[in-house]
């Protein structure tokens, strides 16, 4: 029964709540801020990732309608003050080719290479945008693991420290403060992994919405450039 007692209090010794109320205060700060990176990081992975799914698949369902559009003119009245990219992409776009044809005569080239720039600033803006957040997961990935790393050393300096004062060197008196050292940086590794994950994939998602946006402002720059030839 003794063995049973011992071994049920040492597990709760070793227990993570335990393990951080007798962690030393710079342990507990660094355990605090990773456990916040952790709870950040989840907070952009549902939330980023739920824009950007939502981007890609409004995006591609634009551009079916776009393309089943009969009076292109009626479709921008329709669509003008969409929030979907590719529909702000065609805003800009229809906004430029409006200004520059309205004059009596029309500066083909000067009006092709307008509505280029404005298409592709359009476009950039709008990579910039759904990328919001994506750095914040490039940087927790990177840097927690260092800082669990910090709090582990931290954790064993300060083990060796009460063993060279109690110059008690048995396994069970170092045990607790080596234990939560190494919390820290199993915490370090719980905030960075998710958040290396989640910024590759998202990247990925946002290269593809990219790739997407510039093919759509190309084909409306054709789109568009053929009007010019056909006004000549």
């Amino acid at each position: 029964m003794n063995g049973i007692s011992v071994t049920a209090n040492t597990q709760a010794a070793l227990s993570p709540v335990a393990l951080f109320l007798h962690a030393d205060i710079v342990v507990k700060i660094v355990m605090l801020g990773l456990l916040l990176a952790s709870l950040w990081t989840w907070t952009i992975i549902f939330g980023r990732g739920g824009v950007l799914r939502r981007a890609d698949r409004e995006s591609d369902a634009f551009e079916v309608e776009f393309a089943k559009a009969p009076d292109i003119d009626r479709f921008y009245q329709d669509k003008s003050k969409s929030e979907v990219p590719a529909a702000r992409i065609f805003a800009a776009g229809m906004g430029e080719w409006r200004k520059s044809t309205a004059k009596p005569r029309v500066d083909k080239g000067a009006t092709r290479e307008r509505l280029s720039a404005v298409m592709a600033t359009a476009s950039a803006a709008e990579v910039e945008r759904l990328s919001s957040g994506l750095n914040i997961l490039a940087t927790i990935g990177s840097v927690c693991p260092f800082v669990g790393l910090f709090g582990t050393v931290w954790g064993i300096m300060r083990s060796f420290a009460d063993i060279a004062a109690t110059q008690n060197t048995s396994f069970g008196a170092v045990a607790p403060g080596i234990a939560e050292a190494l919390f820290a940086t199993a915490l370090g590794l719980f905030a960075a992994i998710p958040a290396t994950v989640a910024y590759n994939r998202m990247i990925h998602r946002l290269d593809r919405v990219e790739a997407k946006l510039n093919r759509f402002a190309d084909g409306f720059h054709t789109t568009l450039s053929r009007e010019l030839d056909g006004e000549g």
